[in-house]
């Protein structure tokens, strides 16, 4: 693959819109960073109805905008499109229209769940999602004590419709060898069908998407492209091929990070 052509589907890089930059300085410090890992296109992914912020549809559209006139005004290379990291609550159906997807038709929501476990209404709430048309992409599932403990919850999610996306750093074990390790296996079951940065401006939350492709075409060497085709597909609302999943094994050791 060509210089820039990297597509990353979650990322914190709009200024003062949630802890992922405090300032239009460290956003285009990002953006030069997201580039120089190969990078030419980003979903930008503020949290949106979590316990700290809401940033509404308009808001993050109008961010964008802003955004990108400032990265074609420094001749910075990058593409960045509105989206949200939506975090799973009992009335996400009451606000869809202030739901930006990963694609412009909104095929495609990345939904984030509680860091401690899996809520009981999230059956619920797939169903009612793939009602209005719409697949979740569960957004770090490394990320839950509860998946990590029993990782045959995330194939059951995956078994009624979701896809998830996994985070680069994670891949490349920048939070320990058990999380590597646990990841290393939804890849290998097919748990997990995308690879995105999820960077911040905070240490440990670099972009790292091109060292977690090369970890993937260690493990496979057919991963690389087909998580990169399913990045893309995911962007522009296409169908994902999901393949045949398999049930994970434990993991011994997990921990919230």
């Amino acid at each position: 693959m060509t210089s820039n052509q990297l597509i990353d589907l979650h990322c914190h890089l709009l200024p003062k819109l949630d802890d992922g930059s405090p300032s239009l300085e460290a956003s285009l410090t990002l953006a030069r960073q997201a580039v120089a890992d190969g990078i030419g296109y980003v979903l930008a992914t503020p949290h949106h109805y979590d316990r700290h912020y809401v940033n509404h549809a308009v808001v993050v559209r109008q961010a964008v905008q802003q955004f990108q006139n400032e990265l074609d005004r420094q001749g910075i290379a990058l593409t960045v499109f509105p989206g949200q990291e939506v975090h799973l609550n009992g009335q996400l159906l009451d606000h869809l229209d202030d739901l930006l997807g990963i694609d412009q038709n909104r095929r495609y929501l990345l939904l984030e769940l509680p860091h401690e476990m899996v809520p009981a209404y999230l059956d619920e709430t797939i169903f009612e999602l793939s009602c209005q048309g719409i697949t979740p992409v569960l957004a770090h599932p490394e990320r839950n004590a509860q998946l990590l403990a029993e990782p045959q919850r995330l194939y059951q999610l995956v078994q009624q419709g979701c896809l998830a996306q996994v985070t680069a750093s994670s891949l490349v074990g920048t939070f320990g060898a058990a999380v590597q390790r646990m990841v290393k296996e939804f890849v290998q079951c097919n748990l997990v069908q995308v690879v995105a940065s999820d960077a911040h401006a905070l240490k440990q939350r670099e972009f790292v998407l091109r060292e977690a492709y090369e970890v993937l075409g260690k493990m496979d060497s057919g991963y690389p492209q087909r998580f990169k085709a399913t990045a893309r597909q995911l962007l522009n609302g296409e169908p994902v091929e999901m393949g045949t999943v398999r049930v994970p094994r434990k993991s011994k050791r997990f921990w919230l990070f």
